[in-house]
């Protein structure tokens, strides 16, 4: 995790322990069983960082093709509407059939189950999702970096 887009920066200690947190729960999901079902959309910018290299790149490629993961690339000409630029969000589920929305701001994060927060947030990654490359484009789209990355 760099720190260098941040002020102001991170210390080691804060750096370190989230890098731990990370991989405790990607370990943790991939243990599950039975799997998660995980969709991600990521935004063509986030693929083209210059923190980003062919390696990650490739991880990406790889995870992207579990049989529970589902990941769509969002390009640049293709987030034509307001909404689709406003921030992270995470729609969950749990088992209960109870659904959370999570969004990020660049002050604040809420996690919230109000139905209509759910009910926006879900539309907003609906017409995300429709707008997004397929899964096998996106994963055309993602190999193209890599290459050019090389």
């Amino acid at each position: 995790m760099h720190s260098g887009n941040r002020f102001p920066p991170l210390d080691k200690e804060t750096i370190a322990s989230r890098i731990e947190g990370r991989l405790e729960r990607q370990a943790a999901i991939a243990a599950r069983t039975p799997p998660v079902g995980l969709c991600f959309v990521l935004y063509e910018a986030v693929l083209r960082s210059p923190l980003v290299d062919a390696a990650q790149l490739d991880r990406l490629l790889a995870e992207s093709q579990l049989p529970n993961v589902h990941l769509q690339v969002l390009p640049f000409d293709r987030a034509t509407f307001p909404g689709a630029l406003m921030g992270p969000m995470v729609l969950l589920e749990t088992r209960d059939h109870e659904r959370f929305a999570f969004t990020e701001g660049q002050f604040a994060s809420e996690l919230s189950a109000d139905p209509a927060i759910v009910s926006k947030v879900t539309e907003r990654l609906s017409m995300i999702r429709a707008l997004a490359l397929s899964p096998a484009e996106s994963a055309d789209f993602i190999k193209g970096l890599a290459k050019t990355d090389e």
